[in-house]
């Protein structure tokens, strides 16, 4: 499946770490109503059961608001889900494979740090390529940042959309503008706000500030 550049803009990654005592289904419902364009599920240390159940809960909420649920990683869960996709990283399955999977009309979201993975990524089936770490980020310690004009390249070098992640806030995503992406995944200038919902707000009109200018 395709996916259009629009549904890029906001790409909201969860997670739970920032919770202290919120409801996940209700923080990530807040982001919905503050814009998020997609919702990617990210859960690293939940059994099968608990994430299936999760699931779909959540993609109820994003089906309720129209909006793609990616799963990331697991290609399982999203196929049971029924989910919209899955995004994948270079360490994870084959592209190709994942393609296979789970089929021609769901989306596939693959990583790539380097201009030569991103065209191997579209080449297998790839619907759009997330690029990063653009900044250092606390999310994940062992990701490296990659430079403003390799993500610049990799923008050139494929068809489908593309959209920066790690460590992109208030403080310096207007620094993205000019390189060719599409839209930014964000993950704690989300969540780790005491107001989930005004701050998603808040990035998406700083997002749109910068794709537009």
């Amino acid at each position: 499946m395709s996916i259009s550049k629009s549904q890029m803009k906001l790409y909201v990654v969860t997670d739970r770490s920032w919770l202290d005592g919120k409801l996940f289904t209700e923080e990530i419902e807040k982001t919905l109503q503050g814009g998020a364009t997609l919702i990617q599920l990210r859960e690293k240390n939940l059994s099968y059961d608990e994430f299936l159940k999760e699931g779909k809960e959540i993609k109820k909420i994003t089906d309720k608001y129209n909006i793609p649920l990616i799963i990331n990683d697991n290609v399982e869960i999203a196929i049971s889900i029924d989910a919209s996709g899955v995004h994948i990283g270079q360490s994870d399955m084959d592209a190709a494979e994942v393609k296979k999977l789970i089929g021609k009309d769901k989306i596939l979201g693959v990583t790539a740090k380097t201009v030569e993975q991103a065209i191997k990524a579209e080449k297998d089936g790839a619907s759009y390529i997330g690029v990063g770490a653009a900044f250092s980020t606390s999310t994940k310690l062992d990701t490296r940042v990659i430079t403003f004009e390799t993500i610049k390249n990799i923008c050139k070098s494929v068809t489908i959309p593309v959209v920066a992640i790690g460590g992109i806030d208030e403080n310096n995503i207007m620094n993205l503008k000019g390189l060719g992406i599409h839209g930014v995944a964000l993950v704690s200038s989300i969540f780790s706000k005491e107001d989930v919902l005004l701050a998603t707000k808040q990035m998406l009109e700083l997002t749109e500030c910068m794709l537009t200018q």
